[in-house]
């Protein structure tokens, strides 16, 4: 079996609940793959095994059901061509790129336009084959496109004035309709059945021609949508008038029973309903492109000894940067000359600035307050932090939470349901209520189908995920998937690792007890090769005391006990009373010291140089300025909060009192985090572990949730199903919080989507509905359930 590969397609055409749940079950039929369609964010995320399936076979099999993956165009300026045979070798090789639908390149210009599906290839990996070519090519700035949503936010808007402006007189029509005079005059050309035929045919036709082209789709597929409702409702009072129409020829006499304002007017609002739907979902993906505009445009970089301006996109690896007071930081970096504050609440949801100095490192589109900054770039492009978060938000919106499976098994049998119940209402009315009645059967039938559209369904989960993602995205909670922002609201107890999380993780030396001489010269050099917090705190005290590293001959780290190593012929050890108590070392006569520095909330590590005790070692790392009140916070909302660390019980019950926090494990190894976690599941508890470090990635993955922060290591980050970009454990509680309210939401989206069809097919059913009143209520429905997804925007965390 091949490595899996993933892409994101951008489907076209579906247009309710039906439509994605039908291609996403199509696509999971296809061998090797696995698909997750979102109606909402119109995208397919799919993963496959190449070597059971191609790309183009997805394509393919997509298109088959009568669906279209969207195509993106994009033009390049292209340097060092010098012939025509230059712009032919481009042409080829990027017509040969897979999801390259297209490509012109132009020699007198020296440009390319290229049309390529977006999820199969993209605009970086265009650039890198025109590179492998032996060419240069950057994105002609001026001639970007504002993007395919707002295209098709346009054409829907031209769409709607035409319906509009046809459907108008015959909306004016209807008041000849109404049981009472309202005295309004009623031209009589406007009651004549030809010219309401020549209004309503391209409102039919024209403007209702996607419906039917979707609900041919549909049918062909053995499948029903959205489509097929309007389509049947509208035709079938289309044709009717129609018929009604044809009577009159030769009966100048006959009044005809004519619906062509009922079916004109049911395609306009279903029009209004999609414009005013669109426009509410390009709200919700508001979060990428504020996070997409943070990025700095430009960079300031220092080549050859001169200050240059370039684009972001022709900064590289290691280049100089230097970002002067107030500007943005355009890439991840290093600082490697000058001091400043950094705002970074773009990107961590932490207001106060932070001072940054040289070796400290910056993120990219944060902003320089103070001071001017030489950095060192280190990441750019695609992997900074910013693109990355970016990344996890737009995986996470595609992404379908579990709830969502209930909405996707309605809808798939909800169309072909509806169809029954209209042509029983249609038969009941003909043959029972109103024997021979065929206008008021139709007329039934017409409201049964057009009111029951499943849209509101469809549209109720994603909507509010994409918002609520968002809205963690900009105060720094990362929730890589639907699934995790759904499950975090059940969490009900919290499990915090204690150094780097309710800590500061740079611990400083408080007390150095020395019983031997040179004993502290000897600790500072066996811990110069650790990368334990611990051990970055007494190697820095030793540098400010100017002691001299001596060399190593060996080294060890004992995890959760401490470290060995050979200085000078000298076998050293540093570390736990177990550590001393395993290797035979007499620790009683300075037991009560130490116990008296654990009791002040200090870590003490014993020091032994060839088996005798040479020393104590005491550091304090403080906890954060707002544990207390984020474990507080969490208190209140319900949540049990404990705390496990490696370090002693008096230790960890010092710094736990400190931090508000009743339940602690202690003298805990790394590899058993994970088996505490078990425990605590076993207790009946969904855990939620936050952790910081490379120890904490099995807990992490073994919780119901695992929360990294955002300061910590790549693996755990990677490990973890929500990242709290920064330090702050406010984070957790508002991750909580976001989670509990987006629940909320999608379950009173849910209720009213169900609500509505349950109370609204029955009214219909029983003729209290006129069509026109139906295919209101319907478009209401689809915007109501996006606005309310919306509020989401406004919550308070």
């Amino acid at each position: 079996m091949g490595e899996k590969k993933h892409v994101t397609l951008h489907i076209t055409g579906m247009t309710c609940a039906a439509c994605s749940s039908r291609i996403e079950k199509v696509l999971n039929k296809m061998d090797g793959v696995e698909a997750n369609v979102n109606l909402a964010m119109e995208k397919a995320t799919i993963e496959y095994d190449p070597t059971k399936q191609s790309i183009h076979d997805i394509q393919e099999k997509i298109e088959k059901l009568g669906y279209g993956v969207a195509t993106e165009k994009v033009m390049l300026d292209i340097e060092g061509m010098t012939c025509a045979a230059c712009a032919a070798r481009i042409e080829k090789g990027l017509r040969r790129m897979e999801g390259v639908e297209s490509a012109t390149v132009n020699l007198a210009t020296n440009s390319a336009v290229v049309e390529y599906k977006e999820g199969i290839t993209s605009v970086e990996a265009i650039l890198e084959k025109i590179k492998k070519l032996g060419y240069k090519g950057q994105v002609r700035k001026e001639e970007e496109s504002a993007g395919f949503k707002e295209e098709q936010l346009k054409q829907k808007q031209r769409q709607l004035v035409i319906s509009i402006i046809l459907s108008l007189p015959l909306l004016y029509t209807m008041i000849a309709h109404l049981p009472f005079d309202l005295g309004l005059p009623m031209p009589a050309w406007l009651m004549n059945p030809w010219m309401q035929l020549l209004l309503a045919t391209p409102v039919q036709f024209y403007i209702g021609g996607p419906f039917y082209v979707g609900a041919y789709r549909a049918l062909r597929n053995k499948s029903a949508n959205m489509d097929v409702l309007v389509a049947l409702g509208t035709s079938a009072a289309y044709f009717y008038s129609l018929v009604e129409a044809a009577k009159t020829i030769g009966s100048p006499h006959y009044m005809p029973n004519l619906y062509f304002e009922t079916s004109a007017v049911l395609i306009t609002l279903v029009l209004v309903g999609k414009y005013f739907e669109a426009r509410a979902k390009g709200r919700t993906t508001e979060a990428i492109s504020k996070l997409l505009s943070l990025q700095a445009k430009e960079a300031l970089v220092l080549r050859d000894g001169k200050e240059l301006k370039v684009p972001l996109e022709q900064v590289a690896v290691g280049d100089t940067i230097i970002v002067k007071p107030g500007e943005k930081i355009p890439v991840d970096g290093i600082v490697i000359a000058g001091a400043s504050a950094v705002d970074e609440s773009m990107i961590t949801g932490e207001s106060i600035p932070v001072d940054k100095k040289e070796g400290d490192r910056v993120i990219g589109a944060t902003i320089n307050t103070t001071g001017t900054l030489t950095i060192r770039a280190e990441k750019v492009g695609k992997d900074t932090a910013l693109a990355n978060i970016v990344k996890i938000v737009e995986e996470a919106q595609g992404s379908k939470a579990p709830i969502q499976r209930m909405a996707d098994v309605i809808s798939g049998i909800f169309v072909p349901i509806v169809v029954g119940i209209a042509v029983l209402a249609f038969i009941v009315w003909y043959f029972f209520v109103a024997p021979g009645d065929l206008p008021k059967a139709l007329e039934v039938a017409i409201s049964v189908l057009v009111i029951a559209c499943p849209c509101a369904l469809g549209l109720a989960t994603p909507t509010s995920i994409m918002v609520g993602t968002g809205k963690g995205a900009e105060h720094g909670i990362l929730f890589k998937g639907g699934e995790y922002l759904e499950e975090t609201h059940k969490i009900n107890a919290v499990l915090l690792d204690k150094t780097g999380t309710v800590t500061k993780g740079k611990p400083q030396v408080t007390d150095v007890l020395e019983f031997q001489e040179g004993m502290l010269n000897f600790a500072v050099s066996a811990e110069s090769a650790s990368e334990h917090p611990l051990a970055q705190a007494i190697f820095e005290y030793g540098k400010q005391q100017q002691i001299a590293v001596k060399p190593l001959e060996h080294f060890a780290a004992l995890a959760g006990h401490g470290i060995e190593a050979k200085i000078d012929g000298k076998r050293v050890l540093v570390g736990t009373r177990k550590l001393m108590k395993e290797n035979n070392i007499d620790i009683s006569r300075h037991e009560e010291k130490m116990i008296q520095l654990e009791i002040e909330g200090k870590t003490a590590m014993f020091v032994a140089i060839d088996g005798q005790l040479a020393g104590i070692i005491a550091v304090a790392d403080a906890i954060k300025e707002n544990a207390k009140e984020a474990i507080q916070a969490l208190k209140q909302m319900g949540l049990d909060v404990y705390m496990v660390t490696g370090d002693n019980e008096r230790t960890a019950k010092a710094i736990a009192k400190q931090a508000g926090i009743d339940h602690v494990y202690a003298e805990v190894l790394p590899e058993d985090k994970a088996n505490i976690v078990e425990t605590l599941q076993r207790e009946g508890k969904r855990v939620a572990m936050v952790g910081d470090g490379i120890n904490d990635a099995p807990a992490l993955a073994k919780a119901d949730i695992g929360m990294a922060i955002g300061t910590g290591t790549d693996v755990a980050i990677e490990t973890a199903d929500v990242t709290l970009v920064g330090g702050d454990l406010s984070h957790i509680p508002k991750a909580v919080e976001l989670s509990r309210k987006t629940m909320t939401n999608i379950r009173q989206n849910l209720f009213w989507a169900l609500f509505y069809n349950t109370i609204g097919i029955p009214v219909a059913a029983a003729g209290l509905l006129e069509p026109w009143i139906a295919g209101a209520a319907m478009a209401f429905s689809s915007v109501s359930v996006v606005t309310n997804a919306l509020r989401l925007k406004r919550v308070k965390l």
